[in-house]
């Protein structure tokens, strides 16, 4: 018995791109090693700019502006996704959602992310699709409205413990108002933390490697409190950058029960050689409440932390965003 059916634990990949779709994608599904796949702004850009698998389709739509280019292109790829995840999602509705983002730049725009999210679950035509809306407080609105009208949502970009019940809250609500079996993620993100804060924790004398961990667990805490079966934490940003942790690490230290983690396919292909595949000990929330203490006594102001993070990835994905469109322009 697997982790999926043990303790109801997905492995998601952050990652889609032509090819990929038609190739190794078919088999990590085929072989059960992954449920379901996630992208954004940044991963179509890199995809779409460096892949010459797209290459017929931009030279028919080159009459077209960028964003409409953008869109047919990102599409395509969701729905091809969609269509080869379908039949893990008929056997288990939490699992065989492929997620695809509104417009970034509109992460301040409740009626213009709502109005784009309709309109990208219709094109896609598919019910084993999530849109996802960046937790800001415009998106706390839009993903409200969306599952209330029956569209399956991932928050993401959520960093705090505050921002997770946010999400929890409008999205309990949202799936409430609908009447119907929508499922929502609220994606947690884990390694940025100690990218940003390892070095000022070593210097206070404070392990490294941890931070992200124990606020991710907090977030899982948080949205576990509503009880609703059909919102799951999802942990996000959770591949390794440079060569002081295990590469699996953040698949680890995070296989938790009724959650996601969703990471790069470098990732995966790491975690089915060395990772850990039994569930983590969980840290009691006490002790996460502890820690951040401890943090607080040394000086560190998480809502600092937090909302740079939050900014920061906002601003990265808006930059992708841009980066793509401009490059698409003919």
């Amino acid at each position: 018995m697997g982790l999926k059916e043990e303790i109801n634990y997905s492995l998601w990949c952050d990652f889609i791109e032509r090819d990929f779709l038609e190739n190794r994608f078919k088999e990590i599904i085929k072989n059960g090693i992954i449920q379901g796949a996630t992208s954004n702004p940044a991963i179509f850009e890199s995809s779409i700019t460096t892949s010459v698998a797209y290459k017929q389709q931009l030279d028919m739509l080159q009459a077209n502006n960028e964003k409409t280019i953008y869109e047919e292109l990102a599409l395509t790829d969701i729905k091809r996704a969609a269509f080869l995840l379908d039949d893990l999602h008929r056997k288990d509705a939490d699992d065989g959602f492929i997620s695809i983002e509104v417009d970034p730049l509109l992460c301040d725009d409740a009626a213009g992310t709502i109005e784009e999210g309709i309109r990208l679950y219709s094109s896609i035509n598919a019910e084993n699709v999530m849109i996802k809306i960046p937790a800001t407080d415009a998106g706390y609105i839009a993903m409200r409205e969306l599952t209330s009208r029956g569209i399956n949502v991932n928050a993401t970009l959520i960093f705090s413990p505050q921002q997770a019940i946010k999400c929890a809250q409008a999205l309990d609500e949202g799936i409430k108002d609908s009447n119907k079996d929508i499922k929502a993620v609220i994606s947690v993100f884990v390694s940025r933390f100690d990218r940003l804060m390892d070095n000022d924790l070593s210097n206070k004398g404070l392990q490294k490697s941890k931070l992200g961990i124990i606020n991710a667990t907090k977030c899982y805490y948080e949205v576990t409190k509503f009880e609703n079966s059909n919102i799951r934490t999802l942990f996000a940003s959770t591949g390794v950058k440079g060569n002081e942790l295990n590469p699996s690490y953040y698949i680890d230290n995070l296989i938790y029960p009724n959650s996601v983690n969703t990471a790069p396919l470098a990732t995966i292909e790491d975690w089915l050689t060395d990772g850990k595949k039994e569930q983590t000990a969980i840290m009691s929330e006490a002790d996460c409440d502890k820690y951040f203490e401890l943090l607080k006594d040394k000086g560190i102001k998480m809502e600092e932390v937090y909302e740079k993070l939050l900014a920061d990835g906002l601003e990265s994905f808006k930059n992708s965003f841009k980066d793509l469109l401009s490059k698409l322009k003919h």
